[in-house]
């Protein structure tokens, strides 16, 4: 009975039987590997966050752009992205891509499909914080003697920032609990984690609770980060 929170059940013939709800001790004893899982779970968040907004900046700019080659390529990979479940995009990148000569490890398909599926939905935060920007600031900067490019650089994306700074966090907290997915194609991370755990000791419950805080840590520190960028530009402001 020790490290373990007890109940009782009934059966046929009005007896009972004492049945463990919580397996404390199993809980500490896998609780390491469940850190290392949730480190794996940072580093493929991070690096799906830092592809999405490599990908979503020139999108955005091609969305905006009058260049009808630029602005409808980039409309396509938004709705299609945006349009199609992150699941089913990771399984054509990972089971699909060796049929086309592309074969990549499990963790660098995830990053790649997570990074590309969220930098559709960053591609409209920026686009969004850029329209934001009052019209005015642009045709006064115009008529002080900038070019588009000047006039981007210098007036409007710095006002922009602060706007998508909330937009873009909304998109990181989504991709956080997204990376999940990536379970499904073998990267050891915490779904993985709590899905093998449960394999070998049918203890889902506490597998799951477990991986649950994990995320949950991973996701308040995150916002509490994101919080803290917010109020910083509120403060510049």
């Amino acid at each position: 009975m020790s490290g373990r929170s007890a109940g009782f059940r009934f059966i046929p013939g009005g007896t009972t039987i004492e049945e463990t709800a919580v397996d404390y001790q199993l809980i500490i004893k896998v609780a390491p590997f469940f850190a290392k899982a949730a480190w794996s779970t940072v580093v493929v968040s991070f690096l799906s966050f830092a592809l999405g907004l490599s990908i979503a900046f020139p999108a955005a700019f091609c969305r905006l752009s009058q260049n009808r080659f630029l602005q409808i390529p980039a409309r396509v990979y938004v709705s299609v992205f945006r349009g199609t479940p992150c699941l089913i995009q990771l399984f054509v990148i990972y089971f699909g891509g060796p049929q086309i000569g592309i074969q990549l490890e499990p963790f660098m398909a995830g990053v790649l499909g997570l990074g590309i599926n969220i930098g559709s939905y960053m591609t409209e935060s920026i686009r969004g914080a850029i329209l934001a920007v009052s019209r005015g600031q642009t045709e006064a900067s115009r008529s002080l003697g900038l070019n588009k490019f000047q006039t981007m650089r210098k007036v409007v994306l710095p006002q922009a920032a602060g706007l998508m700074i909330s937009p873009l966090g909304v998109n990181t907290i989504a991709l956080i609990k997204g990376s999940s997915l990536v379970s499904a194609i073998s990267v050891l991370e915490l779904a993985y984690t709590a899905h093998r755990f449960t394999n070998s000791t049918y203890r889902p419950f506490e597998m799951f609770i477990l991986a649950s805080t994990f995320y949950l840590v991973i996701i308040t520190l995150t916002s509490k980060a994101i919080r803290n960028l917010n109020g910083r530009f509120a403060y510049e402001k």
